[in-house]
């Protein structure tokens, strides 16, 4: 395998910083922080769960072999079980996107995908060290991928509810 195509095999499952820049473009003249925090959790919520758990769906039903591959296993039937475990993410991260979305929706969700993508992460570094899977798919971003993309999730709805309850440190206790 090439370093460039190691490189790119690693780096897909890195969607976010796209819903980041989408996030950082749309809100450079919000109204209000509970405004530009309303535009992170949409967007993270379209971009980096929906769309990229979307990809992952079509990955795995069209390309079975390549991302069995990549992870570094044989095909088994897993292949076709993890496609529609991330549909399942892909259509709660859409709905997290609706503006009728709760924030205990949200926090749901994100704790719905949390389950399933921290425990995907538990087993890359299992067969990491236990294997010595080394494969682009199973030590690659989606290591990133999976530890932040729930996180952040939570992280901002938590913020945003803490916001919009005036619950917030003052600046001074928050840098000092």
């Amino acid at each position: 395998m090439t370093e460039t195509s190691y490189l790119f095999q690693t780096a897909v499952p890195l969607i976010w910083p796209a819903a980041a820049a989408g996030a950082l473009i749309r809100t450079r003249r919000s109204p209000s922080r509970q405004a530009t925090l309303e535009t992170w959790q949409r967007w993270w919520s379209i971009v980096a769960l929906g769309c990229g758990s979307l990809w992952m769906t079509i990955a795995f039903l069209g390309f079975p072999d390549v991302m069995a591959t990549a992870i570094g296993f044989a095909r088994t039937p897993f292949t076709f079980e993890i496609a529609f475990a991330n549909l399942g993410l892909a259509v709660m991260g859409l709905r997290a996107a609706s503006s009728s979305a709760t924030s205990r929706e949200r926090i749901t969700i994100g704790l719905g995908a949390g389950m399933f993508l921290w425990g995907a992460l538990i087993g890359h570094v299992y067969q990491w060290f236990a294997n010595g899977d080394h494969a682009p798919g199973n030590t690659g971003g989606v290591l990133v991928s999976d530890l932040l993309l729930p996180a952040v999730m939570i992280f901002l709805v938590h913020r945003s509810r803490r916001l919009s309850s005036g619950r917030t440190r003052p600046a001074a206790a928050v840098l000092g």
